[in-house]
């Protein structure tokens, strides 16, 4: 009997230590809460305003640094170029296009002079 007796009151002694140390928890927690400044809805707007002039700032100075990188990048390609590259580029591929024209326009009258043989041949008989 003494045993469970025992165990009654270490069981009583042991809720008793929780619920103290959740008590205590729940006021560290509103003591931290507490230990923060509270901004008025002006000193809010204001500190809205400085955090959008960072950010503004902060994004003006990344597009600054992209069209910087973007015309160096531009530089080094057109310094690579060999001077009239690309009109030697656009040259070649102008020829080749006459070319296959050509060839075409060739091929049509090879065919329209055999059609014109081909119809003679059949008048003949």
């Amino acid at each position: 009997m003494s045993l469970n007796l025992y165990s009654n009151s270490l069981l009583r002694l042991m809720s008793r230590l929780l619920l103290l140390s959740s008590l205590l928890g729940v006021i560290a927690v509103a003591a931290q809460a507490s230990d923060k400044p509270r901004l008025t809805l002006s000193q809010q707007a204001e500190q809205g305003r400085i955090d959008s002039k960072k950010t503004e700032q902060s994004q003006l100075e990344k597009a600054r640094q992209a069209a910087s990188d973007t015309s160096s990048r531009e530089q080094e390609i057109i310094e690579r170029q060999e001077p009239g590259e690309w009109q030697q580029q656009q040259l070649e591929k102008s020829q080749a296009q006459f070319q296959q024209r050509e060839s075409r326009a060739d091929k049509y009258l090879r065919e329209a002079k055999e059609a014109a043989a081909k119809e003679r041949k059949i008048e003949e008989k």
